[in-house]
């Protein structure tokens, strides 16, 4: 059962819609132990001095902003914690955007909103005006003594919060050695056009994320799986893995040449 986070409500003008936060997401990463090699016992970590190469007790262990290159200030937990932001236990929306204006590269951490009881007629109108005018909220909430600016996205029946990147965290592209913006002045002429938006036609289709996996992931359950069938626990083996053939890049082949014979594979890597 989805666990609730946080307890508050979305305030925007004079309307206050109570609601509950829940996860949206649930993490399937691939992680791993380190172990002894001889011993299958877990290794552990140490919190060394870099400069003695010594171990720090953890009450000796305090914490540094680096004000500059190897210069730090000392803040105690008291003082770091009069900084933090008060919970005001509102998702307090400052202003209403276009849903395209926020790049992707903005969105962080995504949570679903549940109205309480009293609240869902308001949460179901604020759900269908965002969702009709086009429009996403933006708010500042703070989770787990964290101030975080956010969007409150309409999601089919739910309101989804996407905690959103601060303006400073997204890096700027004026360093970065890109082709011109004009086409024409990237080389790429109109029949190359022409069969690109062909090709991403041909390999247009409805998002379904279950036809996706961690490929990763996958083989490494399978042969954990395996080695456990197979009383293996301990054991350490070399695999192998046939050499993946390099593709064919716009470098190699001409441009156009590549473009045609894409558009005769069919729908995309899903049909071959």
């Amino acid at each position: 059962m989805s666990r609730v986070i946080w307890k508050g409500a979305i305030s925007f003008g004079l309307v206050n819609v109570p609601v509950q936060l829940h996860p949206a997401t649930r993490p399937e990463r691939t992680s791993f132990n380190l172990l002894d090699k001889d011993t299958a016992d877990p290794i552990g970590y140490k919190q060394i001095n870099k400069r003695t190469g010594k171990e720090v007790r953890r009450e000796n262990i305090v914490r540094g902003y680096e004000y500059e290159k190897n210069n730090y200030v000392v803040l105690s937990d008291e003082e770091i914690r009069s900084a933090s932001p008060e919970s005001t236990q509102t998702v307090d929306i400052l202003a209403f955007v276009e849903a395209y204006a926020v790049s992707f590269l903005y969105l962080d951490t995504p949570y679903y909103l549940v109205p309480e009881r009293q609240g869902k007629k308001a949460y179901a109108l604020l759900r269908e005006a965002l969702a009709q005018t086009g429009k996403i909220g933006i708010a500042n909430v703070v989770l787990h003594n964290k101030q975080h600016l956010a969007a409150l996205i309409p999601a089919g029946p739910v309101l989804a919060l996407n905690t959103l990147r601060w303006g400073g965290e997204v890096l700027d592209i004026g360093e970065l050695s890109l082709p011109p913006a004009d086409a024409k002045a990237a080389g790429v002429n109109p029949r190359e056009i022409e069969m690109a938006t062909k090709l991403i036609e041909d390999m247009t289709e409805s998002w379904d994320p279950t036809r996706y996996h961690d490929t990763f992931r996958d083989d490494i359950l399978a042969l954990v799986d395996r080695k456990v069938r197979e009383g293996k626990t301990h054991e350490i083996s070399e695999g192998a893995r046939e050499p993946t053939r390099k593709r064919a890049t716009a470098d190699v082949v001409d441009l156009s040449e590549l473009l045609k014979r894409s558009l005769g594979r069919g729908k995309g890597k899903h049909a071959a």
